[in-house]
């Protein structure tokens, strides 16, 4: 079976032993889980229904809380072809990275992992915060990316690149869905890449 994406119907805390989905459609018994950063298995009592029993924690991931309308992706263990996200460095040239997902308005979280996806979700416009990273931070990245098309906020009070107010408010546009990547640097976040200016035609991408 190919992977297959639902999302969260309710919110499920780092002690469940079982999530509800919005469709089990394919869900079955023995299926790898993928949601944000932490890898579940379907138990193998599961037979039907959107309340799915789950062994929690899979392939070296850590049990974590997750919000309502988080994407679910499902598949079998072969299906999933890239390095589990959440996990540290298991070979040479991975770097370490993780996922979060948020349905309500609030800080955007990140840590240790080389590389944090931050997921919004919904299409109603949330406000989201970012504090400033701090000096053993530098380097690291975080990945803000919308999942449906809403004007969502990001406020960042030194504004990015340290150029203060003018530059603290981020809003996605609302007609399509959006992100932003910014890297730590010197305790501040950085745009990634900074815009260019001058002629860059010979070398745009243009969508139509």
């Amino acid at each position: 079976m190919a992977l297959a994406t639902t999302t969260l119907s309710s919110a499920v805390a780092v002690t469940d032993s079982s999530i509800v989905v919005a469709s089990a459609t394919s869900v079955a018994a023995g299926r790898l889980v993928l949601i944000d950063g932490e890898f579940l298995q379907v138990t193998q009592d599961y037979v039907s229904g959107t309340t799915v029993g789950v062994l929690r924690g899979q392939n070296g991931t850590v049990t974590a809380a997750h919000v309502a309308s988080a994407n679910v992706t499902h598949g079998a263990a072969a299906d999933f072809t890239v390095a589990a996200p959440g996990t540290a460095n298991l070979r040479p040239g991975l770097i370490a990275f993780t996922t979060t997902s948020y349905s309500a308005a609030g800080a955007v979280s990140f840590g240790a992992a080389q590389w944090t996806t931050a997921v919004i979700n919904g299409t109603d416009a949330l406000a989201m915060t970012i504090a400033n990273p701090d000096s053993s931070q530098d380097g690291i990245y975080l990945n803000i990316v919308g999942n449906g098309k809403a004007a969502h906020t990001i406020t960042y009070t030194a504004g990015l690149g340290d150029a203060g107010s003018g530059y603290d408010v981020g809003t996605f546009d609302g007609s399509g869905q959006c992100s932003v990547l910014l890297v730590a640097a010197n305790s501040i976040w950085v745009p990634c890449p900074s815009p260019l200016s001058g002629t860059l035609t010979a070398i745009d991408v243009a969508i139509a």
